[in-house]
């Protein structure tokens, strides 16, 4: 059964962190007239999903600046003061600078207080329903709405109807169906190169609590661990694709990843696997490309771009988009006019993904990035602002990543290739300065191509 089209003056699709929060951040706009803002999705109930749990500094300010901080009380979310990396038996301690702090939480919690917040603003209607296409304008220029499928209650007919709007904005999460219509022949695929596999740990005790733990497993890709509730911590494995069956996952983190975590986790770590199904969620890529080509609809959060989760700056970049393209709207006239919004927190999210799973000159380049890192000073403080989202700037983030590769040559020219920070250097000798020398330039080479493309990727458009 079909019904007649209804009209609104902004659709999302997707009610999740970048839907909800943009409905209720246009809301919130000074107009003559409050907008008519419908936010589509599939279902209601609350999603179960390993990642999106941790909301950097960034991201809790950028709620903020949309009113929404609320949206943070009441699900037994745990405050988050920085992080911890571990390898081999070392940690270093990593503080977000000053008073800045993030929060971790079960993520379907959260989502739910942004839908309630939603749902309570001005002009906004939650809709259940899954949109199966994008209308076309009049002509083929542009999108005019969406259809949606509406199922029947207690044995009534399925129900379809055509929704119209100014504007559409799809935020329907990283496995979009519609990013391709809205980018045509500028679309790009998600690339996929390994998985995070999860589990929760109960009452596990982490290396410095209150702080996100980083383990650097040799040989393998590294490990996430924070706490999420009082009594839940949230433990992601990254398991390079194609991924396993689960038992042969289990055997992997319990032979191979296990023995080189904290002894305090391991207890916790059996019991999770042996109590739980594995939860598996890929890792990917997304490059962003300039959109306005389709008029009428926009991307936004993962649909449009993605990082890989390692920092857990998802939400944040997504929260601080909304709250770019929130201002952006309030200052347009016609609401199918929009063009483009930046982020910049992909490049460090990838490049350390690409040095903490590292092998070869990443090998040299991952440990003088954790060296780096025990200086302390501005070399904690400098790449924790960027990470948390609290300075997002790309000059910055070249400047301590060349400053990383220079001291990670620096690592290797006096002998601590290897090894703890309590090892005692021992300064090469002349005959080996010249296969040094080599090696430099081999790891700043490499430095180069890890972090180049990536910068040109984000800025070129």
């Amino acid at each position: 059964m079909s019904k007649s089209r209804s009209n609104y003056d902004v659709i999302i699709v997707g009610a999740g962190i970048a839907g909800c929060a943009l409905a209720h951040g246009l809301s919130t706009l000074s107009r003559a007239t409050p907008l008519r803002i419908a936010i589509v999705e599939r279902s209601l109930a609350e999603p179960d999903r390993i990642v999106g749990e941790l909301l950097q500094p960034g991201g809790v300010m950028a709620l903020q600046r949309l009113g929404m901080e609320g949206c943070l009380e009441g699900i037994d979310a745990v405050k988050v003061h920085g992080y911890c990396v571990v390898e081999n038996g070392t940690s270093v301690h990593i503080p977000y600078p000053g008073v800045h702090e993030g929060r971790s939480f079960h993520h379907g919690r959260f989502i739910m207080k942004l839908r309630e917040a939603a749902r309570a603003a001005r002009g906004v209607e939650l809709v259940e329903a899954t949109v199966t296409e994008l209308i076309p304008r009049e002509g083929g220029k542009g999108i005019a709405g969406v259809r949606v499928a509406r199922k029947g209650k207690d044995g009534e007919e399925d129900t379809t109807e055509a929704l119209g709007a100014a504007l559409v904005v799809v935020a329907d999460g990283c496995f979009s169906n519609f990013r391709a219509a809205v980018m045509g022949g500028a679309a790009v695929k998600p690339e996929t190169k390994s998985h995070f596999v999860g589990a929760i740990l109960k009452d596990a005790r982490l290396p410095i609590p209150n702080h996100g733990t980083v383990a650097l497993v040799k040989g393998f890709g590294p490990v996430l661990l924070y706490q999420i509730s009082e009594h839940d911590t949230r433990m992601l494995v990254d398991v390079k694709a194609p991924l396993p069956a689960d038992l042969k996952v289990c055997a992997h983190i319990l032979s191979n990843i296990v023995p080189q975590l904290p002894a305090a986790l391991h207890l916790p770590i059996q019991r999770a696997l042996d109590a739980e199904r594995l939860r598996r969620m890929p890792n990917s890529f997304l490059p962003p490309v300039e959109q306005g080509a389709t008029r009428g609809a926009v991307l936004v959060g993962d649909a449009w771009n993605m990082r890989h989760p390692l920092t857990g700056g998802g939400m944040t970049v997504a929260l601080n988009d909304v709250v770019v393209l929130r201002d952006l709207l309030g200052s347009v006239g016609d609401l199918g006019d929009w063009r483009q919004v930046a982020s910049t927190v992909n490049i460090l999210s990838v490049a350390l993904y690409d040095l903490f799973g590292a092998d070869g000159e990443l090998q040299v380049l991952r440990t003088g990035c954790f060296k780096y890192f025990e200086r302390g000073g501005d070399c904690i403080d400098g790449p924790v602002s960027l990470l948390s989202g609290i300075a997002p700037s790309p000059m910055l983030l070249a400047y301590h990543f060349f400053s990383v590769a220079f001291y990670s040559i620096y690592v290797i020219a006096v002998g601590a290739q290897n090894g703890s920070a309590k090892q005692v250097l021992a300064v090469p000798g002349a005959l080996q300065y010249p296969a040094l020398c080599v090696k430099g330039l081999r790891v700043f080479y490499t430095a180069c191509v890890v972090f180049g493309p990536l910068l040109w990727t984000e800025l070129r458009w």
